[in-house]
C-alpha cells in the first residue's frame, strides 16, 4: 500500500470515528438537560412516538440548538484553517485578529440600533444578522489587510495588526454596552460571551446556506492552502497569484467566522485549535485538514454546550466559556512554543 492509500485509510477511519463520536453526542444531548429523556423515548419521539412534552423539548428547543452549534463549531474551524494557511501562523484565529470582535460589534450595533422596530429575535432581524456579521467581520479584515501591507503582506504583520484592531474594537464594544440599558446589556454580555442564544429553527435555516455553500469553496480551494504553506516566494514561483488568492481566501474566512458569530456570539480558540488537532492526526495536507476541521470544530462546540447546559444545572455555562477554559492553556503552550 502506497503512502498515499495510507493517508487516505487512515483519513477515512478518523472521519468514521468523528461522525460516530458526533452521533453519540447528538444522542447524548438530546436526552440530558432540566428534563430527561431515555434514549429510547428520544427515539421514539424522533420516529414522532413519544409524548407531546417530550416533541416539544426535542424538536422546538434541543434539536436547532444541537444544530446550531454543529454549523457554529464548523464555520469557526474551517475559517481558522483558512487564516492559519494564509498566513503561515499557528497562532492565527478569528477571534484574536479581530474578525469575530469585527463581527460582535456589527451584530450589537444593529440590535442597539433597531431594537424598538426590528427585535433580535424577530424573523427578519435573524437572516439579516449574517449579513450584519459579514459586513463588520470585513470592514476588520480590511483594516488588518491595509493596515499591514507594506510592498505585500507579511504574515507575521497580518496577525500582529490583527491582535491590535481586536482590541480597538473591543475597547468600542465596551463603550457601546454601557450606552445600553440594563436588559440590552445583560443579554448582549451573554451573547458575547459565546452563548447559543435564542436557539430555534429560523437561525438554523439562515445559517445553513453559509455552511453548505462556503465550506465546499474552501475544499476547492484546498490545493492553494497547500502552497501557501509552501511560503510566498515559493507559491509565487508556482504560478500561484499570491495577493489575489489570498485576498479571496480572506473573504471566505471572513465569511465564515461572520456567520458564526451571528448565530453563536463571539466564541475565541474554535479557530486556533481545531486546525492543529487536525494537523496532528492527517498531516500538513488541506484536502484532509478542511473537512476534519468541519467535523471536530462541530463536535468540540457540541460538546462544550453540553457541558455548559448540565454541568452547573439548572445554572447554564455559555459554551464559549468551556471552550475558552479548555483551550486557554493550549494557546499558552503554543506561545512558549512558537518561535
Amino acid at each position: 500500500m502506497t503512502d498515499k492509500q495510507n493517508k487516505q485509510h487512515r483519513f477515512w477511519k478518523i472521519v468514521l470515528f468523528l461522525i460516530v463520536l458526533m452521533i453519540t453526542m447528538i444522542f447524548v444531548s438530546l436526552s440530558i438537560g432540566v428534563i430527561s429523556i431515555s434514549p429510547k423515548e428520544v427515539l421514539q419521539t424522533l420516529f414522532n412516538a413519544g409524548t407531546d412534552q417530550q416533541k416539544l423539548i426535542l424538536f422546538d428547543f434541543r434539536l436547532p440548538e444541537i444544530i446550531l452549534c454543529l454549523l457554529i463549531g464548523a464555520c469557526l474551524a474551517v475559517s481558522g484553517t483558512i487564516l492559519q494557511g494564509i498566513t503561515q501562523n499557528e497562532l492565527a484565529d478569528p477571534g484574536i485578529i479581530g474578525i469575530n470582535t469585527g463581527a460582535g460589534l456589527a451584530i450589537v450595533l444593529f440590535i442597539y440600533a433597531f431594537r424598538d422596530i426590528l427585535p433580535a429575535s424577530h424573523s427578519l432581524a435573524i437572516f439579516i444578522m449574517p449579513f450584519a456579521a459579514l459586513f463588520g467581520a470585513l470592514i476588520a479584515a480590511v483594516l488588518i489587510y491595509v493596515l499591514a501591507w507594506k510592498k505585500g503582506v507579511l504574515p507575521t504583520r497580518l496577525v500582529l495588526v490583527g491582535i491590535g484592531i481586536n482590541a480597538g474594537f473591543s475597547a468600542l464594544l465596551t463603550i457601546l454596552q454601557l450606552r445600553m440599558d440594563p436588559q440590552d446589556y445583560r443579554q448582549v454580555t451573554v451573547w458575547l460571551t459565546g452563548d447559543i442564544w435564542n436557539a430555534n429553527w429560523t437561525f438554523v435555516l439562515a445559517l445553513l446556506p453559509w455552511v453548505f455553500i462556503l465550506i465546499p469553496i474552501v475544499l476547492h480551494k484546498a490545493r492553494t492552502l497547500n502552497v501557501f504553506h509552501l511560503g510566498d516566494d515559493v507559491a509565487a514561483g508556482l504560478g500561484t497569484s499570491v495577493e489575489r488568492e489570498r485576498r479571496v481566501l480572506l473573504l471566505l474566512a471572513v465569511a465564515l467566522a461572520g456567520a458564526g458569530v451571528a448565530a453563536g456570539g463571539a466564541i475565541a480558540f474554535i479557530g486556533l485549535v481545531v486546525p492543529h488537532i487536525a494537523r496532528k492526526l492527517i498531516g500538513p495536507l488541506h484536502q484532509y485538514i478542511i473537512p476534519l476541521a468541519t467535523l471536530i470544530g462541530a463536535v468540540l462546540l457540541l460538546s462544550a454546550n453540553l457541558i455548559g447546559k448540565n454541568l452547573l444545572a439548572p445554572t447554564s455555562i455559555p459554551a464559549g466559556i468551556v471552550v475558552s477554559l479548555v483551550s486557554a492553556p493550549y494557546f499558552i503552550y503554543l506561545l512558549v512554543k512558537v518561535k
